[in-house]
């Protein structure tokens, strides 16, 4: 149902219809909040799913695959828009269709946005045969459906070996499990109160800056003169100069980032990556933002664009891939998805926080400052110093976080503690497998 709603929603969304802009910008938001919905299922599920089928010792770095393939859809959307847009440059360069290169809004440009939001739906589109064939996860069947014949075939499926079924096994453990409190109950606030504060905290204040930063990139760029203003461009020179500068920092550092994650994970563990790509965010962003009107000079753009480029790639080395991470661990099965989708959630109220907040401090500037002769860029500069401040209360929100490296589900979640005192007494020492 989730990749449904993506792919009837991308394709729709370019599809936004209307009698004016306002009316236009109307339909295309209804569309892009039912995309936002599927997303947002998407998120949990995905990240459930890969932790509930992968083992311990190389959990972390299948689930940070998983989310390292955004990298690479963020390059494929910037490579497309280039595409896109110098297709449509060079076609209508030419008579009949020459247009005025300096004209700001050009009907063609109308194609182009369309185009490129069209093609999100391709990405799903191809999954959603093999989503249709992968089974439920044999933890879910087993712990919350209480099926073992079901899991044990689903198990036999995925790993291609015979699984014996085992329901007396099953029953026993869903019994002497404390995991049949609800979400938000007083038990579940005792048990995993803190580890949803940690996980919803460390996601909302990344996606403030880390959203900030991806949505006014061409405001930044603009004004330390890495692209030209937008008054000298037409709309489709326009997409073509901001799609660059994006695919350049998403091939240079948001990739690599990822997929330095992917490697390290289960060396290093969540933790200490989460510190380091938070700590290294906000070192980089105070570097950017206190000797602000020196990056402004020519001469120094380029090692602007560079510390600029390394805070995406201590994002993505960093707290944009473990906030995805760590929730698909650290929750008892019943309650994985919905806890993820929590935290998931509170990170997009983060981004909706940065967007508007960077917006009016990039943007606008107080008049009396600027009747008093301040540089126009100040608002960019006091957004950067608020960005690195967010970064260092993400680093303090860490310290609430769980380290689950090298641990089995069941006993990060703690699910497994009564098993422990009752198995040992009949059992000699073992659990029954899941």
């Amino acid at each position: 149902m989730t990749l449904m709603l993506m792919v009837l929603c991308s394709i729709a969304s370019g599809l936004s219809f209307g009698h004016d802009a306002k009316s236009v910008m109307a339909t295309l938001c209804f569309f892009r909040f039912w995309l936002g919905f599927g997303i947002g299922g998407d998120y949990p599920l995905s990240a459930t799913i890969m932790s509930e089928y992968a083992n311990k010792k190389t959990r972390g770095a299948f689930i940070a695959a998983v989310f390292a393939m955004q990298g690479f859809g963020i390059l494929a959307g910037g490579l497309f828009a280039i595409i896109v847009s110098t297709i449509f440059q060079s076609l209508y360069k030419a008579p009949p269709y020459q247009v005025d290169p300096l004209a700001s809004t050009i009907p063609q440009a109308d194609y182009v946005w369309r185009i490129i939001l069209m093609f999100g739906a391709l990405p799903a589109a191809l999954t959603y045969y093999w989503r249709l064939k992968m089974p439920e996860t044999a933890r879910y069947t087993a712990l919350v459906a209480k099926n073992a014949k079901q899991a044990a075939a689903d198990m036999s499926k995925v790993l291609q070996v015979e699984v014996d079924a085992e329901q007396e096994k099953v029953e026993q453990l869903t019994e002497m499990t404390s995991n049949s409190f609800g979400l938000f109950s007083k038990k579940f606030l005792k048990a995993h109160g803190k580890h949803l504060l940690a996980t919803t905290s460390t996601w909302f204040l990344l996606d403030i800056a880390y959203y900030s930063q991806n949505l006014f990139q061409k405001d930044i760029f603009t004004a330390v003169g890495w692209i030209p203003p937008a008054k000298t461009m037409n709309a489709i020179q326009e997409v073509h100069k901001i799609a660059t500068a994006q695919t350049v920092i998403a091939l240079c550092s948001t990739v690599p980032g990822y997929w330095f994650t992917v490697l390290s994970i289960d060396y290093i563990g969540r933790f200490a990556i989460q510190v380091i790509g938070f700590s290294m965010m906000t070192i980089f962003m105070f570097a950017l933002a206190i000797p602000y009107h020196h990056w402004t000079l020519r001469e120094n753009r380029v090692g602007f664009v560079v510390l600029y480029a390394l805070t995406f790639f201590f994002a993505n080395f960093g707290p944009n891939a473990t906030t995805f991470i760590v929730p698909a661990e650290i929750f008892p099965a019943r309650l994985r998805s919905t806890c993820h989708g929590i935290s998931a959630a509170a990170g997009k109220a983060g981004a909706i926080v940065g967007a508007f907040g960077f917006l009016y401090l990039a943007q606008n500037q107080d008049k009396s400052k600027a009747d008093a002769g301040y540089p126009a860029g100040i608002g960019v500069k006091n957004s950067l110093l608020i960005l690195g401040g967010i970064n260092l209360a993400g680093l303090l929100m860490t310290m609430l976080v769980p380290e689950s490296k090298g641990k089995s589900l069941e006993e990060i979640s703690k699910e497994n503690e009564k098993e422990e005192v009752e198995v040992t007494e009949g059992q000699n020492g073992t659990l029954p497998p899941i």
